[in-house]
């Protein structure tokens, strides 16, 4: 395999092109394009790919990613959708005239922000909280404090299979939405210090100001179509892993079961169709990268363990966490809900780092100053330093086997059968019995 100061050429292409993602945010669907077709043929016409060499090669692996892909299509597009009814039921109206006159009501709203996106994607949590916060504190909101929404809403998304698309690629590849919700423990300590520090920073700058919704009314029927794509998604997923694993690597069930129920409700609710050209864009650019990371070498990465995942959150602040997530599924040998926790929270550091903190600059340009951010967002890094030891010293690091069987591994030989641990030590490293 090709290298470069040891380094395969596929990281050094990978690397370029995540650097142009976070340089140039104008055109960052172009990038990943760019970065996707051009991994593409040097694994064609130089390196090979795992399935063979060459074109056949190419087509045998992207076949194997075709379920994949296909899923994280659908679901995004349909959550895009899915977020607007949420925002359309008034729900986000009427929820601040509940808030605390003081500090405590800032606090309140991020903790709203943090279970929105437990079952709503991150992005719209992060719109949803930066939409009310411009009520609430006469458009004068503190960087610390959009730091501190972006954040909750990533530390909310962790836990859940539905709130981050890193936990929805994790389960898409067989993931169980219970070893996911480990993550919750690291992202409620965050959501402490973050939440207190940002809402005192926010007060002292601009005091929350409650406006009365007596005449706003919660629209049931939209939060009737949010619930039902939920349990359409979560169900099917449930039921076919149960029932049909082998299937589930051939059909893309997860995507399919969201868009049926989204032609259900057609007659219930409009849905907002004219969001579609620009999901599509960041769809397609999303899975660019997907693409990307299934096409590194990941045997040549350092071993999935603890300490690589802690560092994965600091690579997640200034690189996107969705091939970062992509080439950890790759490689496996993860304590999935410690991953999920690590990418997620992690690209909250940076502005850029999430999908979240992007959505956000939009409506607030002065967000987009990196230096700002991590001086005025001091808090996050501390919540996700203290959230991660929490996390840790709580339950260890455990590492899950996430995939799917899809064909019956070759036998081995009585000579490579190495004999299993005898013990381990609770809460302590498990990495040496994994391997």
């Amino acid at each position: 395999m090709p290298e470069i100061a040891g380094i395969p050429v596929e990281f050094i292409l990978f690397a370029l092109t995540l650097l142009g993602v976070a340089l140039f945010h104008n055109y960052t669907l172009y990038v990943a394009l760019t970065g996707a077709v051009t991994i593409s043929f040097y694994k064609i016409l130089i390196s090979g790919f795992k399935t063979g060499a060459g074109f056949p090669g190419f087509a045998a692996h992207m076949s194997h990613e075709a379920v994949t892909l296909a899923n994280l299509f659908c679901l995004l597009m349909g959550f895009a959708l899915l977020s607007r009814h949420f925002e359309k039921s008034h729900v986000p109206v009427i929820l601040p005239k509940y808030l605390p006159a003081d500090w405590k009501g800032g606090f309140v709203l991020l903790i709203m922000v943090f279970v929105l996106s437990a079952f709503l994607d991150n992005i719209a949590a992060a719109l949803i909280g930066g939409a009310m916060a411009h009520q609430l504190f006469k458009a004068r909101v503190h960087l610390g404090y959009l730091a501190g929404i972006v954040a909750c809403s990533n530390a909310g998304g962790s836990g859940s299979v539905v709130g981050d698309t890193t936990t929805t690629m994790m389960w898409i590849s067989g993931v169980s939405p219970v070893q996911v919700l480990d993550a919750y423990i690291a992202a409620a300590v965050a959501l402490v210090i973050v939440g207190v520090i940002a809402a005192k920073q926010q007060h002292a700058y601009s005091p929350i100001l409650k406006h009365s919704h007596e005449h706003t009314h919660v629209d049931w029927a939209r939060l009737g179509i949010v619930g039902l794509i939920l349990i359409f998604a979560m169900g099917t997923n449930i039921f076919i892993n149960a029932k049909y694993p082998e299937e589930a690597d051939h059909f893309p069930f997860i995507g399919v079961a969201v868009w049926l129920a989204l032609l259900i409700t057609i007659p219930v609710r409009r849905h907002d169709w004219e969001v579609m050209p620009e999901t599509l864009k960041g769809t397609v650019f999303l899975l660019s990268l997907v693409t990307c990371a299934s096409m590194m070498p990941v045997e040549k990465l350092p071993a999935a363990s603890a300490l690589t995942t802690f560092g994965l959150g600091f690579v997640s602040a200034v690189f996107d966490n969705i091939p970062l997530t992509a080439l950890a599924i790759k490689q496996g040998g993860y304590d999935w809900g410690m991953l999920a926790y690590a990418v997620g929270f992690g690209g909250s550091m940076v502005w850029f780092g999430s999908s979240a903190g992007v959505a956000l600059s939009n409506m607030y340009p002065e967000a987009r100053s990196v230096g700002r951010w991590i001086k005025e967002g001091w808090h996050v890094a501390l919540g996700y330093v203290v959230g991660f030891a929490v996390l840790y010293a709580v339950l260890g690091w455990h590492p899950q086997d996430p995939h799917r069987v899809s064909a019956p591994a070759p036998a081995a030989t009585p000579a490579a059968v190495s004999p299993a641990p005898t013990s381990a030590a609770p809460g302590g490293s498990l990495d040496a019995g994994y391997k």
